[in-house]
């Protein structure tokens, strides 16, 4: 049945943002990436906002997680590397994977023992007529800071989650298909597969709620559409009418109960 009681609002929290990405909640924080202004923001519910971290102009922040002990981890899109903010004001390079990056990076998840995964999303056109050699790949980054692929030919893996019971979801935006992989206890992803058909919708951003469903931004139909393994569709926020006005890019549940949906929205 579709979960009735999360909490929506068609009213913005915060505005004025060049392209925000990356939702990630945490201690009462929703941190996400403002990529064009190359800087790492949170906000809490009532709309308090403050600046995590600005760069300069060489880095492009994506991807969030957080470390166990609270250090936060940030993709850079500029070029294939995983920083580390160890305290306010100190980044170091926490992964360097231009060796086995294939393409820019982009989104990232972190488990509970802090290993990360990250996509690079390959070297064709995103835009290129279906279907494509995939050359994309998913690569697992162990909290010392070494790395290696456990994932090959996915198409622009972007968006990734982990379910609750483990299992390790990545979106293919330009397939419009969720792909999900087992973990084995190593973090090594195996038993891949189409976890769900999207079409015609797809997905950008996604976040995972309690019920093991995922939570999609369509950008393309200005929705935000609730999903279940094998593609059922179980409730759907209307983010705009006008796909060109707003689009929702990510998204992210939080709060102060875990059941409120942000999205991140162009």
């Amino acid at each position: 049945m579709p979960d009735q009681t999360l909490t929506t609002t068609a009213d913005p929290l915060i505005g004025g943002l060049r392209f925000a990405e990356a939702p990630r909640w945490h201690a009462g924080w929703l941190y996400f990436s403002d990529i064009f202004a190359h800087r790492v923001l949170r906000v809490d519910e009532a709309g308090t906002l403050e600046t995590v971290h600005q760069f300069d102009d060489g880095v492009r922040p994506c991807g969030l997680g957080f470390l166990p002990d609270g250090r936060l981890l940030i993709v850079n899109m500029a070029r294939p590397e995983i920083l580390r903010l160890d305290a306010p004001g100190q980044v170091a390079v926490h992964a360097d994977l231009s060796h086995l990056a294939v393409g820019g990076l982009n989104d990232m998840v972190v488990d509970d023992r802090g290993r990360a995964y990250t996509g690079s999303m390959g070297t064709h056109d995103p835009a290129a007529p279906r279907p494509v050699d995939a050359d994309g790949r998913v690569i697992l980054v162990d909290p010392d800071g070494s790395a290696r692929v456990v994932a090959t030919e996915v198409d622009d893996p972007n968006g990734p989650v982990l379910l609750p019971d483990g299992t390790y979801v990545v979106a293919s935006f330009p397939s419009a298909q969720l792909i999900g992989f087992d973990r084995a206890a190593d973090g090594t992803l195996t038993n891949r597969r189409v976890w769900a058909e999207l079409a015609p919708g797809s997905a950008d951003g996604i976040a995972a709620d309690g019920a093991g469903a995922i939570w999609t931004a369509s950008p393309l139909q200005g929705v935000v559409r609730r999903v279940l393994e094998g593609g059922e569709i179980t409730d759907v926020v209307t983010i705009s009418d006008d796909v060109t006005a707003k689009l929702p890019l990510a998204c992210a549940l939080g709060g102060h109960d875990g059941r409120t949906l942000f999205v991140l929205c162009l």
